[in-house]
């Protein structure tokens, strides 16, 4: 027998369950958050030193809770952001238990409702919104398993260039982590090679406006998931350093080696696709045609905003990207360390209910799933580009605790 029944269950005390909460109080349904640790924990312990947040402040908020920032086309560091999500947490005041994971999600016995297993005791309850997060399980691949003399880390455990055993760095995956994380090395110093995957690289800026203006202006951060087209690689922008736009050829100009997809390991020595070409000409193929959008825009809208040349300037092919290197001996180039910027996959496996597909993601729509009573929110997509987002979880949260409270 369960030893607790609550109306809903929120699992996660992120910025996606505190804004839940917040959602299913002012509605008038009672509720209980679960946290497995602290709020916040990813953002004060899976992020770098350095790490800029993506987003300009003054595009930062939760609903009904402006972030505080002096600045506001500055770039928030990870600790403002934690900082941010406590003092949301004070205002909310969630009824939420940290330090309790649930283990297990099963539906009643009757079929009726959800059972959560935590080392505390079960819980029973009603409704259950899985507010996990987007980043859940690190992904490393398995290539240099057997490479005990490289020193290894995911992104979500790096911290600073001095973490690293001197010598030269490999950095594998060319996201936002993978950029930034190069950027801060190669300005450290140290000397970078970077395998460059298929990327769809934005302008920081574009005619006197950040990228962010230029999404909302256009409607593009309330596209539905079902308009998102076949390209599911996240835009390629950084706040590190002010900001700016990414180009993986200036990289190269500043002294860091670019080699393709990493796909093989033999007998020590890295093989790389022949793709860089093919990789870089995809971001740059991405980046004009959004200028070319930014600019039909404008004329559209009759808008009166400065020509910018400049963002059209392309710097030349560099040496990796004429004569590319395929097979690499880390031992000759130096190399000591290597960066998996890789990603994250699901961690669902807890959840003992038919409501995941092949991959391990949940099947819903609009976090709504076809087991009635169970939801998601936070995810990337959930039901627009922002959904897992600081400033677009409230309207994920406000349609799910609509749906909450329709069910008495």
């Amino acid at each position: 027998m369960p030893h607790e029944r609550v109306k809903t269950l929120v699992i996660g005390g992120g910025q996606a369950g505190l804004v839940m909460s917040h959602m299913l109080r002012q509605r008038g349904c009672p509720h209980l958050v679960l946290e497995r640790h602290r709020v916040a924990e990813r953002w004060r312990t899976e992020r770098w030193d350095g790490l800029r947040f993506q987003f300009p402040n003054w595009s930062v908020r939760l609903p009904d809770f402006p972030f505080p920032h002096a600045d506001p086309d500055g770039f928030a560091t990870a600790r403002d952001i934690s900082d941010f999500i406590d003092a949301y947490a004070e205002f909310v005041a969630p009824p939420i238990r940290c330090g309790v994971p649930v283990t297990a999600l099963r539906r009643g016995a009757d079929g009726d409702g959800f059972i959560a297993e935590t080392p505390q005791g079960s819980i029973e309850a009603a409704n259950v919104v899985v507010a996990t997060g987007p980043y859940q399980r690190p992904v490393i691949p398995d290539l240099l398993r057997d490479e005990a003399a490289l020193f290894q880390v995911h992104a979500s455990a790096y911290r600073n260039p001095g973490q690293l055993p001197p010598g030269a760095v490999l950095v594998v995956g060319s996201g936002a982590s993978g950029a930034q994380i190069t950027e801060e090395l190669f300005r450290a110093g140290r000397r970078v090679y970077l395998s460059v995957g298929r990327h769809r690289r934005l302008p920081r800026r574009y005619r006197g406006r950040d990228l962010i203006w230029w999404l909302v202006a256009m409607g593009l951060d309330q596209t539905p998931t079902e308009q998102r087209g076949p390209d599911r690689s996240l835009p390629l922008i950084t706040g590190a350093f002010g900001g700016n736009t990414i180009d993986f050829r200036q990289f190269a100009a500043l002294g860091v080696t670019l080699l393709g997809r990493m796909q093989a390991v033999r007998q020590g020595t890295l093989d790389f696709a022949p793709d860089l070409a093919e990789n870089l000409a995809y971001g740059d193929a991405s980046y004009a045609g959004f200028l070319e959008l930014m600019d039909a825009h404008v004329e559209r809208r009759g808008l009166k905003m400065p020509e910018d040349a400049a963002a059209r300037a392309a710097l030349p092919d560099p040496h990796c990207l004429t004569e590319p290197i395929l097979r690499l001996d880390p031992r000759a180039a130096g190399i000591a360390a290597v960066v998996w910027a890789t990603g994250y996959d699901f961690d669902f496996g807890w959840i003992d209910i038919p409501v995941l597909d092949a991959r391990g993601g949940p099947i819903h729509r609009s976090g709504v799933t076809a087991i009635p009573g169970l939801y998601f929110l936070g995810l990337q997509w959930l039901s627009r580009p922002t959904s897992s987002l600081l400033s677009g979880v409230g309207d994920d949260a406000a349609y799910l605790a609509d749906h909450i409270a329709a069910r008495g």
